[in-house]
């Protein structure tokens, strides 16, 4: 078994590069004026280049957890020895260029931040309750920080909100109360903001870190929970007025996931800048025979294909149920954990580790443009860790090069090649994906092509304007190659330019990014 799949692996790796060499030549052949095929004559990509609605650089966000046993995440990304990130951590991290990174998820229920603050050798171990394992706080408040600094991402606090109305998680056996109100937060704030908190300039940190984006509640209406929207809603607005006490300037994200959003808006909405929801999601619900089940996807590319591309309806679905309930509030939403979430007795997900699942996912970034309107911060992975197929990053241990993952992979193209406004894809090729965006004179086009095995070609025309320039640059590969560790040569975007009459042949299973420059 195991020389078949090193055969395996070596046969897709060698049909891939095949792959993009033959659309390299085809690009390169098409580019010399050949005969056009029908398709060619008569398909058109044409935009309206007419402004819609500003799209948030915030679409692009990862959050980061330590996840205890049953992911390396943090405590792997982290050097104990040298008391650093990580280089190729870091490294695989700008490459990805979030926007803003994100720190708590279910950990912030039991996290109390002090316990992660100045000497190394004073900081106070804790049991991870949710995710098994101790934390030993090596990592808090100024190490994530300075993460996001190396990286050129803003950062994200989420607050412990009295652990979301949740009695179990409210104390540890061994680490005493955990749960946090609001004084804590404001207290955090300060530390964080204040140019002059004491606690902050003993710790040897001079200048403040100046951090506006805070979270209060992080999945309060999901599982075992003692409040109601209205409960929550009245603690938001405490924990709101404290924390603005510490400083007016900071920008509040409260909970509204499980149908609480309108109630919260009425409630807090004066309080708060965004409300949060969370959609992890199969796109075969639950079905039994699904090719998504574990390691089902192998057997039958066709319906693991079929069932990834459910995938964008379903994610549509679940952003217009919520801002559906937010209908002239004028609030916007923050998509704060977005991911996969197939089942499997390994629960690996390892589906995800396929370039058919990067296709996917460039999909659901494309439900993420058309919502931009009122989606304002977006993610869709986990970001690091060692074993989830769901994050974005994934860690070689003990030693070993971190790499992206596919959802990494588009999520960093898009990230680098899109524009600051959104504009209208007026006419579509059947089987292209498209969202266009613009800033001044250049258009951004994020293009998919739904189709496995296809080529579709299209001529991209403008109303109005004309196109003078134009550079595609292109993730293409077998849908069944599975990304197991660095692959420069295989699933790096290849940037070409767009020949003289403006038509383009979008590899089978290819994500895109088209840049033009128009007059």
């Amino acid at each position: 078994m195991k020389n078949q799949g090193k055969t395996r692996r070596h046969f897709l790796k060698t049909a891939s590069l095949a792959a993009a060499a033959t659309m390299v030549s085809a690009q390169k052949t098409k580019s010399k004026n050949l005969p056009a095929t029908p398709q060619d004559k008569t398909a058109r990509l044409h935009l309206d280049p007419e402004p819609k609605f500003p799209l948030s650089p915030y679409l692009y966000m990862q959050f980061m957890e330590p996840l205890g046993v049953t992911d390396g995440s943090v405590a792997a990304a982290w050097n104990f020895k040298n008391d650093h990130w990580h280089p190729d951590v870091i490294k695989a991290t700008q490459e990805l260029a979030p926007t803003l990174i994100r720190w708590g998820g279910l950990f912030a229920s039991y996290y109390r931040w002090k316990e992660a603050v100045g000497p190394r050798d004073q900081r106070k171990t804790m049991l991870n309750l949710v995710w098994g394992g101790v934390e030993t706080n090596q990592v808090g408040t100024h190490e994530f920080v300075d993460f996001c600094r190396q990286v050129g991402a803003d950062p994200l606090l989420c607050v412990n909100f009295e652990s979301d109305g949740k009695k179990h998680l409210t104390q540890s056996p061994k680490d005493g109360i955990r749960s946090a109100g609001p004084q804590e937060a404001a207290e955090w704030v300060d530390y964080c903001n204040n140019p002059s908190n004491t606690l902050r300039l003993s710790h040897g940190v001079k200048e403040p870190y100046n951090l506006k984006l805070w979270q209060i509640g992080n999945e309060t209406s999901y599982g075992r929970h003692d409040w109601s929207c209205e409960t929550a809603a009245k603690k938001t607005i405490s924990f709101a007025r404290a924390m603005r006490k510490a400083d007016p300037n900071i920008e509040l994200i409260g909970w509204g996931d499980s149908g609480w959003a309108r109630k919260m808006a009425e409630i807090a909405g004066e309080h708060l800048q965004y409300l949060a929801f969370h959609h992890m999601f199969n796109p075969d619900r639950g079905k039994k025979d699904s090719p998504l089940r574990g390691i089902e996807y192998r057997k039958d590319p066709d319906r693991t294909w079929e069932s990834l591309m459910r995938a964008p309806e379903v994610h549509d679905q679940k952003i217009r149920r919520v801002r559906e309930q937010l209908d002239g509030t004028g609030m916007p939403l923050a998509m704060t954990e977005c991911h996969f979430a197939l089942p499997g007795g390994r629960n690996r997900c390892e589906v995800l580790s396929t370039w058919a699942a990067g296709v996917a996912n460039a999909r659901l970034l494309n439900v993420n443009e058309r919502h931009g309107d009122v989606l304002k911060i977006a993610t869709l992975a986990d970001f690091c860790g060692t074993r989830w197929q769901v994050n974005a990053i994934m860690i070689h241990v003990p030693a070993g090069r971190a790499f992206m993952m596919p959802v990494a992979m588009v999520m960093s193209l898009y990230r680098k090649h899109t524009g600051q406004q959104a504009v209208n894809v007026t006419t579509t090729p059947d089987g292209l994906d498209v969202t266009a965006s613009r800033t001044e004179n250049r258009l951004f086009l994020h293009v998919v092509n739904t189709n496995r095995t296809r080529p579709i070609a299209a001529k991209l025309t403008v109303d109005g304007m004309n196109i003078q320039s134009g550079r595609v640059f292109t993730l293409a590969t077998d849908p069944e190659y599975e990304v197991i560790g660095h692959c420069p040569d295989i699933l790096s975007p290849k940037e070409q330019d767009l020949p003289d009459d403006r038509s383009w042949t979008f590899p089978a299973a290819s994500v895109s990014a088209v840049e033009l420059d128009v007059i």
